[in-house]
């Protein structure tokens, strides 16, 4: 099955631009028919309340888009945080991109 994956990198540091940026792109990702739009921790080396805060307001736009959105590359404080917060147990996590086709049946879309 073919799917469209588009990639967005989470920015190093969450400022209110980068913040505004990163739900454009979201946004492009999502009227460019991606299914699945997959957020690259690559660069990020810590996660603030408002880039957490950003990453929550993309899952529910890409949720709502009927769209799955996985995150990869995370650090283990990124990590940690996820955790002690619980967003582990509502975003999909991969270790690198290319986990992401190799995820059988992760692509329906819960109601």
């Amino acid at each position: 099955m073919e799917f469209l994956v588009k990639t967005i990198e989470f920015p190093q540091s969450l400022d209110h631009e980068a913040t505004e940026q990163f739900y454009q792109q979201a946004d492009a990702a999502i009227a460019a028919g991606a299914d699945v739009v997959l957020v690259d921790f690559d660069a990020v080396e810590f996660i603030s309340s408002p880039g957490l805060m950003a990453l929550v307001v993309v899952f529910k736009r890409v949720r709502e888009a009927e769209r799955k959105l996985f995150i990869c590359s995370i650090n283990e404080q990124v990590k940690m945080l996820l955790e002690l917060t619980g967003m582990d147990q509502v975003f999909e996590v991969v270790d690198r991109p290319s986990e992401v086709s190799n995820i059988p049946g992760s692509f329906a879309v819960a109601p």
